[in-house]
């Protein structure tokens, strides 16, 4: 008897090779085949937890699911007629054996079914929620709660992302010659494919791009949740980190899904010291640096030590290599803020947004002093995207708080932070920082 935990480890490795070889199979019609593979998945569930897993798992689950999909063909009437037809009668023993047109075992359609769900006929949040769905195996209620949202809602976007792809043809892109591996980072969109357009043979290494850029959304919302009582979500960042593992097996030779991971990984390794005894935020300055998870630390050192020379880096091997510097440093005091400085210089080049110029702001504060930082948040404030941000604020009370010259002005622009952030956990953590301001001050506040 395999152990549960077992079962359903092989399961979740397995479900997006099944649903990829049934998308592939039967045309694209994804919705269908991944209703037909979440029935199969759960077929083996029950069979394999009691009598043990087959010597073909995949060919079990591929042979089920495409029994599952056949019979939801024949009871839809009104499906063409060569849809209706697909049955064939397989015999028993191919439960335990791949179907007579099942493809070599070691082929693996996950990298096209990450393409598929990230298809740019659908919105940022589709394909988050479908990647999850299909790539992931999270079930709706579980994705919802991650994303602190009824299920109902979930089911929808969930429901109207198949529809879209429906709609927009939505087959899955091959795997060869897509792009992959060019060393090509997100954002530079300089597509290599040939004959199709983009999104099929051609534009791959835009949107491997793409796939990445979703997995980074995904990781940063399981880091630091947007908004709720708690300021982590581990289920969604640890199930960003195995898809990118994922993604970095099927693209071995992209250096920018490598860096991607190291981010990861090295951003991910702080998470035990990020929060108090009792859920309270703490800064990186203020973390116990012993309490960091020096298993991922390393493996993350390792990744981005090699995979910066694989040409020019991209803005994830960047970000990996500022996350570096960082988690390199013993102390706080330690840290080479000028390095940083300069990282954050080079990833503008890639990534000129707003967030990214806030952080610059920091370093900047930090290697020439809190005024220069100051200055440019001035800047900053005339941007509609970073306005109104309460991370705006926290950087401006910071930034006044280290200067020192007005309490006052650092306990407001606190406050202010606190009343625009959804995450209780910032809110309490800007909010206990006026405090302390405002009773350092005393009757000067």
């Amino acid at each position: 008897m395999t152990e549960p935990n077992g079962v359903e480890g092989l399961l979740r490795e397995l479900a997006p090779q099944v649903l990829g070889a049934l998308v592939r199979r039967h045309g694209g019609a994804f919705d269908a085949c991944e209703d037909a593979v979440q029935e199969a998945l759960l077929a083996a569930a029950l069979q394999w937890t009691a009598g043990g897993v087959p010597a073909n798992p995949r060919g079990w689950l591929v042979t089920v699911a495409d029994r599952r999909l056949v019979d939801q063909v024949r009871s839809e009437s009104a499906r063409r007629r060569r849809e209706e037809t697909l049955a064939l009668a397989t015999p028993q023993a191919a439960l335990l054996a791949p179907a007579a047109d099942e493809p070599d075992p070691a082929a693996d359609d996950s990298l096209a079914l990450l393409f598929l769900c990230c298809h740019p006929a659908l919105s940022v949040p589709s394909r988050i929620a479908l990647t999850l769905r299909a790539v992931g195996g999270l079930t709706t209620a579980q994705i919802a709660a991650a994303f602190l949202v009824p299920e109902a809602t979930m089911a929808q976007r969930i429901s109207r992302a198949k529809q879209t792809l429906r709609a927009a043809g939505g087959r899955l892109a091959p795997s060869e010659g897509d792009g992959a591996g060019d060393g090509e980072g997100a954002g530079q969109g300089k597509g290599k494919g040939k004959g199709k357009g983009k999104g099929e043979r051609g534009g791959g290494a835009a949107r491997l791009g793409e796939v990445r850029h979703v997995l980074y959304l995904i990781f940063n919302e399981g880091y630091t949740a947007s908004g709720g009582d708690e300021l982590t979500v581990p289920r969604l960042a640890v199930e960003a980190i195995r898809l990118t593992r994922l993604l970095r097996r099927l693209t071995p030779g992209d250096a920018e899904t490598a860096g991607l991971l190291a981010l990861m990984l090295l951003t991910d390794a702080r998470r035990p010291a990020r929060t108090g005894p009792y859920g309270e935020l703490v800064p990186l300055e203020e973390q116990d640096r012993d309490r960091w998870d020096r298993e991922l630390l390393d493996e993350g050192l390792e990744l981005i030590a090699a995979a910066l020379p694989g040409g020019q880096p991209g803005p994830y091997r960047v970000q990996a290599a500022i996350a570096a510097v960082h988690n390199e440093a013993a102390t706080a005091e330690a840290t080479d803020w000028p390095q940083i400085l300069a990282l954050y210089d080079l990833l503008l080049r890639f990534d000129a947004n707003p967030v990214v110029a806030l952080n610059r702001a920091v370093a900047v504060a930090m290697v020439h002093g809190p005024a220069a930082g100051l200055a440019l948040l001035d800047a900053l404030a005339a941007d509609r995207r970073l306005a109104r941000h309460h991370r705006l604020l926290a950087v401006r009370a910071h930034l006044l708080d280290r200067l020192g010259a007005d309490p006052a002005a650092a306990a407001r622009a606190y406050r202010e932070a606190a009343a625009r952030t959804s995450s209780a956990p910032e809110r309490r953590h800007l909010a206990d920082r006026a405090l302390g301001l405002e009773g350092a001050g005393g009757a000067n506040m």
